[in-house]
């Protein structure tokens, strides 16, 4: 496995990374130990990054990657996690608290679940607008003098919320969604995020699934697959997406690789400051993920790839427009 490093302070990583938010919540049903199993794998064949988030499955998420890390030297893992989200008991979103205050009362709480004495990234998985970021990375700040966090993330923010907070602390990576089909971050943020020695960890870069080469029109979402309202996989949306990836395939086709293997080295050849997160949930499809990690695409490909997949054809905003309201990186 390759690595990168993550801006010009942060840890060098794995070339991929392991997002690990569908083993416990928004995807549809679990299952433990193939979830714990992929973990395994992941770290076997090379992974040193898994991201998380203190609020994926109220809390799940976390003790089932401690469970997963429990035989494996700390020390070989960089886990980067996500705070901030509010939720109620039925899962529903209330918005986001970023205080200093709340800031470290999270961590104590994600340090007790992962049985860790450290985080190595610490990030706001969305921008508190009732707190300045300066605020928020502050408290960051204050933990890693403290030696319970290494570094500062940030997730989903503009350019000139990362200008600002970088101000207060250097900041090792962006995590923002970066895919064929979702390339905004290309506008102002990446620019600003090199300009400053930032990396970034980009996630969703298979569209949740739907770049992935394995998306049915006519797949059935039970009531807790969040992407039965995601705007992307609905309707028409929905059937002109799909149209895409069969261009793409073709593509893939000729480079002897799968849609989901081209659509990940799309990401990576982006930028050396650029990991791919990738949100297996299986065994088979992080084999899939890694097996391409070989994949180099030459600037004819990446002509080609880019031609079948024209952002101004994608279909639909990637999320709904509520949850679209809450990102800074899209102001």
């Amino acid at each position: 496995m390759d690595t990168r490093q993550l801006g010009k302070t942060g840890p060098t990583v794995s070339a991929l990374g392991l997002g690990t938010m569908g083993m416990s919540a928004l995807y549809g049903p679990t299952d433990r130990e193939e979830s714990i199993a992929t973990v395994h794998e992941a770290l076997d064949r090379g992974v040193t990054l898994i991201d998380t988030g203190d609020f994926y499955g109220m809390g799940h998420n976390e003790l089932l990657v401690a469970e997963a890390l429990r035989d494996r030297r700390r020390e070989e893992v960089v886990i980067s996690v996500k705070f901030g989200a509010q939720r109620g008991p039925d899962g529903a979103w209330l918005g986001y608290d970023a205080r200093p205050e709340a800031v470290k009362t999270a961590l104590a709480y994600t340090l007790q679940r992962l049985g860790t004495d450290h985080v190595d990234i610490y990030r706001p998985a969305r921008l508190d607008p009732a707190v300045p970021i300066a605020d928020t990375v502050g408290a960051i700040a204050e933990l890693i003098e403290a030696g319970w966090v290494r570094h500062v993330g940030l997730s989903e923010v503009g350019a000139d919320t990362i200008r600002r907070a970088h101000a207060v602390h250097p900041v090792s990576d962006l995590q923002i969604e970066y895919s064929l089909i979702s390339r905004g971050i290309e506008r102002e943020i990446l620019p600003v995020c090199r300009e400053l020695g930032i990396g970034i960890t980009a996630y969703a870069v298979l569209s949740r699934g739907l770049l992935s080469g394995h998306w049915s029109p006519d797949r059935e979402l039970g009531a807790g697959d969040f992407r039965g309202h995601s705007p992307r996989f609905r309707g028409d949306n929905l059937r002109r997406n799909l149209a895409l990836v069969e261009t793409l395939r073709g593509v893939a086709t000729d480079l002897d690789a799968s849609v989901a293997q081209v659509a990940i080295a799309w990401v990576a050849a982006q930028g050396d400051e650029i990991v791919p997160l990738v949100g297996s949930r299986r065994r088979d499809q992080l084999a899939e993920a890694l097996d391409g990690s070989a994949l180099r695409l030459g600037e004819a490909e990446l002509d080609r790839i880019e031609a079948a997949v024209p952002p101004e054809a994608v279909a639909g905003d990637r999320y709904a427009p509520e949850q679209m309201a809450m990102l800074d990186s899209e102001r």
